[in-house]
C-alpha cells in the first residue's frame, strides 16, 4: 500500500506543487488538502509548504494558524501523525505552538534567496532518519521572515535534549539564534525548518543536488515500516 502524504493549501502557498513533486519523486502519493477543509483524507503525514499565507499579515502563520484544517492537524500531530513544516510552515507550526519559539523578520530586513549549506544535528525524527548526525547538505532558502527567536529557557531546552535538527553553516543567513535552522517536538514526529527541501529533490533543478530528497525517503520509510 503507497504511504499517502497530505499537503496543505492556505491561501498565499507558493510551493504545494513542488512540495507534492518531491513526495511523489520519493515515491508515495501526495494529496491535496484545502485549508477550509478539516478532513484529511486519512493521510499518513502532513506537510505545511512554503509561501506567503494570508499575505503574512499580523506575523507570517499568524492566520493560517486558525484555518479549519489546522484544528484537525494540531490534534492529529499531538496524536503523533507525522508533520513537516517548510519555511511559512515552519512560521504556522510556532504560531500553533506545535513547535516552540516564533520567526521574526530577517536581522538585515531584506528577503534572501541562495542556496544555503546545513548541518543535521538530529537524524532520529520521522523526517531525517535518511540523514546521518553531522551530515552537510545544501538547500535552497527563500525568506524574509526566517530569524528564529526563543527565550534563553527554550534555546537550552532545544539544544540539551538534542532538538535542533538543523543549523546553518558558513553564514547565518536571518540572524537566528543558535544558528538554528529547523528544530523538532520531543516525539520527533514534527518538524519544521526554514530551507525548501522540496527544491533539492532532481539533480536538473535547484542546487543541481538532490540533499532534500532523504526528507521525503525519511518519512516514507517511516510509514511503511510502521
Amino acid at each position: 500500500m503507497t504511504a499517502r502524504i497530505g499537503v496543505v493549501t492556505f491561501p498565499g502557498s507558493l510551493d504545494d506543487r513542488d512540495t507534492q513533486r518531491a513526495i511523489r519523486v520519493a515515491g508515495a502519493e501526495p494529496v491535496a488538502l484545502w485549508h477550509k477543509d478539516k478532513d484529511l483524507k486519512q493521510v499518513d503525514a502532513v506537510v505545511l509548504c512554503g509561501g506567503f499565507s494570508y499575505g503574512d499579515y499580523l506575523r507570517a502563520g499568524a492566520i493560517a494558524r486558525f484555518s479549519p484544517v489546522m484544528d484537525t492537524v494540531i490534534d492529529q500531530a499531538k496524536a503523533g501523525l507525522p508533520v513537516l513544516g517548510i519555511c511559512n510552515g515552519f512560521q504556522i507550526l510556532t504560531e500553533a505552538h506545535l513547535l516552540p519559539g516564533g520567526m521574526l523578520g530577517n536581522d538585515h530586513l531584506h528577503f534572501i534567496c541562495r542556496d544555503q549549506k546545513l548541518r543535521v544535528e538530529n537524524a532520529d525524527t520521522s523526517w531525517t532518519s535518511d540523514y546521518t548526525a553531522g551530515q552537510e547538505i545544501h538547500i535552497p532558502l527563500k525568506n524574509m521572515d526566517g530569524r528564529y527567536v526563543a527565550d534563553r529557557r527554550t534555546l537550552d531546552e532545544l539544544e540539551a535534549e538534542g532538538r535542533v535538527a538543523f543549523r546553518y553553516l558558513d553564514m547565518n543567513p536571518n540572524g537566528s539564534l543558535n544558528d538554528i535552522a529547523g528544530i523538532t517536538n520531543a516525539a520527533g514526529n514534527v518538524v519544521g525548518l526554514m530551507p525548501h527541501p522540496e527544491h533539492a529533490v532532481e539533480s536538473l533543478i535547484g542546487t543541481g543536488r538532490t540533499d532534500g530528497l532523504p526528507f521525503f525517503t525519511s518519512i516514507l520509510k517511516k510509514l511503511v515500516n510502521a
